[in-house]
């Protein structure tokens, strides 16, 4: 291992902190690129839980520097609460490290992202109402505050007082909302989270540069998922930021020559979270079954999942726009005890047969799963070696291989870290 990407394949939720936890173990550095705490990793180790939203999960390993990139989006006040939560587990958080170029959320951020969510009634998109989207349109449009202005305090001040003065009048005069922010108070309160920030803040762009070219073993951690990518999953139903492998490069300040391996995240069967077409999903107690074993309920917001089988479709789709030369198969432990599994080949629209994920939703809308039947098989999550796998269960993962179009070469039985196989 010298440069690992590890990102999601399916629309988030895969299990990917179990994988990056195992895979932190021999990295050197951590580095997440993209999103922000609307993102949600859970890790389970040594019987404790610890949750994630911003700081890389490599931080569980004493010795692995942890870098949050140039690409996500810092709510200071999260990420403080963060280190102070995972600092009363016994967690240091001495090798953590800030890009100075990160977007920093804002308060009225989080207020339009829940004005916003409510404003479009039955057409809302699911946001998590964490100020993230608003944050990168601010980014986009070139008004956004970044970590590096928290240090010049006359730039800083400029800026808060310039967007303070716009977001105010567009929620009282676009939305006809009675909220209002004060400046002074935000300066204030975000001049002390400056001072708690300081020693974790720097050039993360060379940090990993360095890391990379003293041939350091560096890991890059995804979030959320392929088809929540702004570009290329299912718009509009879809973060503000790039979950895919390309994604990295930006986030990250790195070229593209400098990634190794990419490994794209899935489940053994796929979950979704919030509203949009969702060709496998289940409404019958199978479905159930999956979200109440499987504990599909979200990280960030606690909303349960919805449920269906293993999309090939969208496994080959992430292959193809991730390029990715390896698949860690997740949570198949979950299908345990049932008769039958089902794997979607392709969609059936009207007289025509789709082998390709559609970029249209109203196209995805009006397909139905073309499915493969295959026994299914018993307890599994107690097995420690691919070759004790139920050949059921091989003859699955097989399957799930040859259609993705990538080798599967790991396969998870369980929650814990200890639960999961290497395929040789």
């Amino acid at each position: 291992m010298s440069s690992k990407v590890i990102i999601g394949a399916q629309w988030g939720d895969e299990g990917k902190a179990k994988i990056i936890d195992i895979l932190s173990q021999e990295a050197e550095v951590v580095v997440r690129s993209q999103g922000g705490n609307n993102a949600g990793h859970t890790v389970v180790a040594n019987d404790e839980t610890y949750k994630f939203h911003l700081i890389p999960s490599g931080i569980l390993y004493e010795g692995t520097k942890c870098i949050v990139g140039n690409g996500v989006v810092i709510d200071p006040e999260g990420i403080l609460g963060e280190i102070d939560g995972i600092a009363a587990q016994g967690i240091s958080t001495s090798n953590l490290r800030i890009s100075k170029r990160a977007h920093l959320v804002m308060p009225y951020h989080k207020a339009l992202d829940g004005i916003k969510e409510t404003y479009r009634g039955e057409g809302d998109i699911g946001t998590t109402k964490k100020g993230i989207g608003p944050c990168y349109m601010d980014k986009a449009e070139r008004s956004g505050i970044r970590v590096c202005d928290l240090y010049n305090e006359e730039v800083f001040k400029a800026r808060v007082r310039d967007n303070v003065e716009i977001k105010n009048r567009i929620i009282k005069y676009v939305y006809e909302q009675d909220i209002q922010f004060d400046a002074d108070e935000i300066i204030a309160e975000y001049l002390e989270f400056a001072k708690r920030l300081a020693p974790f803040v720097t050039d993360t762009t060379v940090e990993v540069y360095a890391a990379l070219k003293e041939d350091k073993k560096v890991l890059f951690e995804g979030a959320q998922g392929t088809l929540l990518d702004i570009d290329l999953g299912t718009y509009p139903y879809v973060t503000s930021s790039h979950p895919v492998t390309g994604g990295v490069c930006v986030g990250a300040g790195i070229g593209p020559t400098e990634i190794d391996e990419c490994i794209g995240v899935m489940k053994g069967y796929i979950t979704r979270v919030g509203k949009g077409p969702f060709p496998t999903e289940l409404f019958d107690a199978v479905g159930d079954q999956i979200r109440d074993k499987g504990h599909e309920f979200g990280t960030t917001t606690g909303r349960p999942r919805r449920c269906g089988w293993f999309d090939a479709v969208i496994g080959k789709f992430a292959v193809r726009t991730s390029g990715l030369t390896s698949i860690a198969l997740n949570k198949i432990d979950v299908l345990s005890d049932l008769d039958e599994v089902k794997i979607c080949v392709a969609y059936q629209k009207g007289d025509v047969v789709l082998n390709e994920f559609p970029a249209s939703l109203e196209e995805l809308a009006e397909c139905s799963p073309i499915y493969e039947s295959m026994p299914g098989w018993g307890p599994i999550d107690h097995i420690k070696h691919y070759s004790d796998l139920p050949d059921t269960a091989k003859a699955y993962i097989t399957r799930c291989e040859e259609l993705c179009g990538a080798k599967i070469t790991m396969v998870g039985v369980g929650p814990d870290r200890e639960q999961n196989i290497y395929v040789n």
